[in-house]
């Protein structure tokens, strides 16, 4: 039995129970386009325990203590119990009206928000001296498989946190198409898999959280960050967004494309979303300063109904969205501009080198 909540402002979860025969939850698992930022394997093991304490009838807010290390973002307790609500069909899965925005509990952060949004002239000179200070190679990387992507994204973000690569930002093309699904969201209720073989596209993984992204060569322009842990100290969450892709939305903007910082994590325009980014922190290793991932993907071109074949999105994700289709709601780069897709790849490649100095 499944049962889905979606924060408005925030991120979608989704609660999955096995019953008895008697109708009495026995085990319970949870997935969603959520963050989880922390370690790894005590991600894995609190979304664990919270699925555990939704079928014992135990507060969720005790799992939480346990667990200070990791921040929980664009959910909350309120949402998971929600969705376990639903699956047990206690409460009618779909649409809502009620109003609210990105959660984040158990913060872990040193918050320096009242700066950083409160005045935009500060931010602007924050987000400066940083990049500056953090000089980032700009690097064309050559054509990999999906998988190897995903490879690669890991790898460099731990070499970068064992300070054993300078910071690094590498712009990516794929050698075939692929859906590339969130660290903590549900294969099967995301991807419509035989779709997905019938057409030729792999199903790969991301080490970050998320939502899924749909992926065709020469029609995405994909980058990544990798930098030092330092780079977003004391920057609440959304901030960092915005910290790391101001550079690409002003370059957009330089197009006489209005893009815009929407929601957590994506990149729109008027016309619908543009892109989407997730992040994900690496721990300190072999005396390194640990390292932020954070990677982008851009539409430049879709072919929205073969998407649409292959990706499956719940009306319940689309909730507190004016527009009610997954389709409909993206805003490819082509519609607003006629730059090819090489031309544009290395224009954005430039802003990106002059972003720091």
């Amino acid at each position: 039995m499944r049962g889905e909540y979606k924060t408005p402002g925030g991120k979608l979860v989704g609660v999955d129970v096995v019953v008895d025969a008697a109708g009495k939850p026995v085990t319970c698992t949870i997935d969603g386009d959520f963050f989880v930022l922390g370690d790894d394997d005590v991600a894995r093991a609190m979304l664990a325990d919270l699925g555990a304490a939704l079928v014992a009838g135990s507060p969720l807010a005790d799992v939480f203590r346990r667990y200070p290390s990791l921040e929980l973002v664009g959910v909350d307790a309120a949402a998971i119990s929600k969705a376990y609500q639903r699956a047990l069909r206690k409460e009618e899965n779909g649409s809502s009206d009620e109003k609210g925005r990105s959660i984040c509990a158990n913060v872990g952060v040193d918050d320096v928000s009242d700066i950083l949004t409160s005045n935009a002239d500060a931010f602007h000179q924050i987000r400066k001296k940083r990049w500056s200070s953090l000089h980032p190679q700009v690097v064309h990387d050559v054509t990999r498989t999906p998988v190897e992507q995903m490879e690669t994204d890991e790898d460099w973000a731990r070499q970068v946190a064992a300070g054993q690569r300078a910071a690094t930002l590498r712009f990516w093309s794929w050698s075939g198409p692929a859906v590339v699904v969130g660290r903590f969201q549900s294969i099967e209720q995301e991807v419509d898999v035989e779709a997905a073989k019938r057409e030729g596209f792999d199903v790969v993984r991301r080490s970050t959280g998320g939502g899924a992204m749909f992926i065709e060569p020469g029609k995405v322009i994909t980058y990544s960050l990798y930098a030092p842990k330092g780079f977003v100290a004391s920057v609440p969450l959304e901030e960092s967004f915005r910290l790391c892709d101001q550079w690409a939305v002003d370059a957009l903007n330089g197009l006489g494309i209005a893009a815009f910082f929407s929601g957590t994590n994506d990149i729109a325009c008027a016309q619908g979303k543009i892109g989407g980014a997730a992040q994900r922190f690496f721990p300190p290793t072999d005396g390194g300063p640990g390292a932020l991932l954070h990677h982008v993907t851009l539409a430049y071109d879709i072919d929205a109904q073969k998407m649409g074949r292959i990706l499956k999105t719940s009306s319940e994700k689309l909730s507190d969205k004016a527009v009610k289709s997954a389709v409909k709601r993206v805003a490819p780069i082509r519609r607003q501009t006629d730059m090819r897709f090489e031309i544009l790849s290395s224009y954005l490649e430039t802003r990106a080198k002059l972003s720091y100095n």
